[in-house]
């Protein structure tokens, strides 16, 4: 996704054009997640995860016009692996909540470049909530365990407790 802004455009209209892409992702993947978890189950939000997940993120990327996604330094999905911007910035967002930071503040919008085309770049940290522990906490139910290990063979998103960041929604914007 693209979208062409002026120079002059403020990092605060970015920042919050990246909320508003933040908000509109997380929202749909937990209403989906929730309601699918109470009517049948976390094997099948798992499912849901797998299916309809990237279908989400791809709609809300398309719908906003800009690049928005998921990350976490122990994914889940291999192909949200994050790359090594996002890598620090998550590094920065643990060291921010060890010393303290309230969980709701870890974010972080900077200019880069990326193959010499400039981008603004904002993460947001993700909590992991009570909900999140049947799929990614320290006790994985043993048939659970299977069926993650079927969809995502190379898992590393477990061993999480409540309060933890599990990751970050990632936003690029071509300026």
């Amino acid at each position: 996704m693209s979208q062409t802004v002026n120079a002059d455009d403020d990092l605060q209209s970015l920042t919050q054009q990246s909320k508003v892409a933040i908000k509109q992702l997380g929202s749909a993947l937990k209403h989906t997640l929730t309601s699918t978890m109470k009517a049948k189950g976390p094997s099948a939000a798992l499912e849901v995860c797998n299916i309809e997940a990237p279908i989400i993120t791809t709609s809300v990327s398309t719908d906003q016009d800009i690049d928005v996604r998921r990350t976490s330094l122990k994914p889940r999905n291999s192909s949200n692996a994050p790359d090594s911007w996002e890598r620090q910035i998550l590094a920065s967002f643990e060291q921010q909540k060890n010393e303290g930071v309230d969980m709701s503040m870890l974010e972080h919008g900077a200019i880069t470049v990326i193959d010499g085309e400039k981008i603004f770049r904002f993460m947001k940290a993700i909590p992991t909530q009570a909900g999140c522990l049947a799929c990614h906490g320290g006790t994985v139910k043993p048939d659970l365990k299977e069926k993650i290990s079927a969809l995502y063979p190379n898992d590393t998103a477990t061993g999480f407790k409540e309060g933890d960041i599990r990751g970050a929604f990632t936003v690029k914007i071509k300026l």
